[in-house]
């Protein structure tokens, strides 16, 4: 069994974003050689997210704003992480909801996707660099 391993770096201007990273995973399994196996796409940061789902403006739209009405951003006093001094406990709970990796079957060298998936990297607490673990596995 062969394995590949990449990490992708963000620095987002906003507080919050969906980026679509399909891509770059794309590319990384091209580089791997692995044409059947699982890939691994994991947030390498507590405050940011990888999903799966359809890349649709309207729904990006729709998560922001149900993303806010669980776990608003302000007023960041609501929070007992803040009072360490962070305003980011809002990101961590965002976080948690949208997941930390995804996991996708490799099928004679393609992502093994159902209609319309696609893979986000979301940051809900932005302006910083993160990264993304890719890591790939299989034959």
């Amino acid at each position: 069994m062969k394995s590949y391993r990449k990490e992708l770096y963000f620095q987002v201007p906003t507080r919050r974003a969906f980026i679509n990273i399909t891509p770059e995973v794309n590319q990384a399994l091209r580089e791997s050689g692995i044409r059947e196996g699982l890939c691994l796409v994991n947030a390498m940061n507590i405050t940011a997210s990888v999903f799966i789902n359809d890349d649709e403006s309207g729904l990006h739209h729709d998560y922001e704003r149900w993303l806010e009405e669980l776990a608003p951003h302000a007023p960041i006093e609501q929070y007992h992480h803040n009072r360490t001094g962070e305003d980011n406990a809002d990101a961590h709970l965002k976080r948690q909801i949208m997941g930390r990796e995804v996991v996708v079957a490799i099928t004679n060298g393609q992502l093994d996707f159902g209609t319309w998936e696609q893979i986000f990297y979301g940051e809900f607490d932005g302006r910083r660099r993160k990264r993304v673990l890719i890591k790939i596995i299989g034959e």
